[in-house]
């Protein structure tokens, strides 16, 4: 099969990911920007059939124009899904299992401090609506450890009082996640205040007056900004109260299994990230009983 054919079959594979996968939009637009972005390269070149050797080429040209690894991965992973869809179809193209992903390095999470966790927590100051909203999207992303697009989506016909909210995630799976009291608290004050009629619970407060839902570039800057508020040096985002939600539970016992339903996770295997982070306890642990009987040998 031609790669002017299996070009044809991108709109058709942009709605099965909707449709048949219940994909999230945010995934279906980045799987075909980036396969949109490999044909491209693949006219340029002259290329006019698919095989491991072109997949070759095209991870040589990644590489050379510095594309992290985790981001090859993206795109391959992108290519392996949309030659599985034509497969099952009943297409002849290239075996997407002879695509193979590159190994990427162990992710490492860089998370605060207890200290630098209060003061971005404590950062923002005062009774002002854009206080009380940012106190507010602080508490609720570390009560819950939702994803910044679960936190943009949320209405505000939450039941506070109850401390629950239903969350729709990644491939429109539910789960519901708790409000601390803390949380509890400046969502209610936030919503107290607020005079508008729009149904999302976190609005952007522009100088216009009006309203709209926040955005996830609203919220990311919101958070650098706080960061820089508090002197924390190290770079601090969204996901980093995600991590700082996980690592939370996982120091005070929290079975993995539950963590892992918590945040939404597919795979314990990505849950598993968390758990390199215990090794402050087991420092603790080595230094308080290693080498006891050795030293009651010396006296």
């Amino acid at each position: 099969m031609e790669i002017k054919q299996i070009e044809g079959f991108l709109e058709r594979f942009e709605n099965y990911l909707r449709i048949e996968k219940n994909k999230s939009q945010g995934t279906i637009k980045n799987y075909i920007l980036r396969l949109k972005k490999f044909f491209k390269w693949l006219k340029d070149n002259h290329f006019q059939n698919l095989d491991e050797e072109v997949i070759f080429n095209f991870r040589a040209y990644l590489d050379k124009k510095q594309i992290s690894v985790k981001t090859q991965s993206y795109y391959l992973i992108s290519l392996r899904s949309f030659l599985k869809f034509l497969k099952k179809k009943g297409f002849e193209v290239l075996d997407p299992e002879k695509i193979e992903l590159p190994k990427i390095p162990e992710r490492e999470i860089n998370i605060l401090s207890d200290e630098e966790l209060e003061k971005l927590l404590n950062a923002p100051q005062g009774e002002s609506l854009k206080s009380l909203r940012d106190k507010a999207i602080l508490e609720t992303l570390f009560s819950t450890g939702m994803r910044i697009s679960e936190l943009c989506s949320l209405n505000r016909d939450i039941d506070i009082e109850k401390g629950e909210i239903k969350i729709r995630g990644k491939g429109g799976k539910i789960r519901i996640v708790f409000l601390s009291p803390i949380a509890k608290a400046f969502l209610k004050k936030y919503l107290e205040k607020r005079k508008d009629q729009n149904p999302a619970l976190f609005v952007s407060l522009s100088k216009n007056k009006k309203f709209q839902r926040i955005t996830s570039r609203g919220v990311q800057k919101l958070i650098k900004y706080y960061a820089k508020k508090a002197g924390i040096l190290k770079k601090v985002t969204p996901h980093t109260l995600r991590h700082q939600f996980a690592t939370d539970l996982l120091l005070a016992g929290a079975d993995l299994r539950a963590i892992q339903m918590l945040l939404g996770h597919k795979n314990i295997q990505t849950t598993q990230v968390y758990t390199h982070l215990t090794n402050k306890e087991l420092k603790e642990i080595h230094q308080a009983f290693h080498g006891r009987r050795r030293s009651k040998n010396k006296k």
